[in-house]
């Protein structure tokens, strides 16, 4: 996810993931896909990683989001495929489209933000990470057996209504703020459904 696709979440390196205390991200996290995961972390589609540092996200930047998120509707995510990285195993969701789409308008708002730093070129598709413990050298035999025993618990369909940010506090990545998908469709103010969900956090 966050910090490294290929190592625990929780773990700090030197070598690439320069995450500081107040770096966020945005995410999906996909609850029903919880037992299936062994590195570590919550089961979750990362939308945009990184974005901006938590001490630029005043009100206005609030609102902003709040009103990004209220445009976009629900939608449904089709888990059926394994899917891998060098040293990965993970879960690719159909359809691609609504989480990319999530990303491009972030992105088009604060052009300067580069999905996962510019560190896989122009970033990766959408996916779930499984697992991340292995090495290239061993993940085909290691991740042939998980995949075998995992299989048999696909597919998974999951309803997709809102997108959390999060920071890393220097130990760990915790939710800051939830935001509502298509709550102005509903009727519904989307930056005071945040606000009150922020307050909470």
């Amino acid at each position: 996810m966050i910090a490294d696709e290929s190592r625990a979440e929780s773990e700090q390196e030197p070598d690439g993931w320069p995450d500081i205390p107040g770096d966020t991200a945005f995410t999906i996290k996909i609850r029903e896909a919880d037992p299936l995961v062994r590195a570590g972390f919550p089961a979750h589609v990362t939308v945009l990683y990184p974005f901006v540092h938590e001490d630029r996200i005043d009100a206005l930047v609030h609102h902003e989001l709040s009103g990004i998120f209220a445009r976009h509707r629900s939608f449904a995510l089709t888990f059926a495929a394994f899917g891998r990285y060098p040293g990965v195993l993970y879960l690719d969701p159909h359809p691609h489209d609504p989480v990319k789409a999530l990303t491009a308008d972030l992105t088009q708002r604060w052009p300067e933000l580069v999905p996962y730093r510019g560190i896989f070129g122009p970033g990766l598709d959408p996916h779930l990470t499984i697992a991340n413990h292995e090495g290239p050298a061993t993940q085909d035999a290691a991740y042939d057996t998980l995949q075998a025993e995992l299989a048999p618990l696909l597919p998974l369909r999951c309803h997709v209504d809102e997108v959390e940010l999060i920071v890393w506090d220097g130990e760990r990545w915790r939710n800051r703020a939830t935001y509502p998908l298509g709550v102005a469709q509903r009727g519904v103010r989307a930056d005071a459904v945040s606000v009150e969900r922020m307050a909470e956090s």
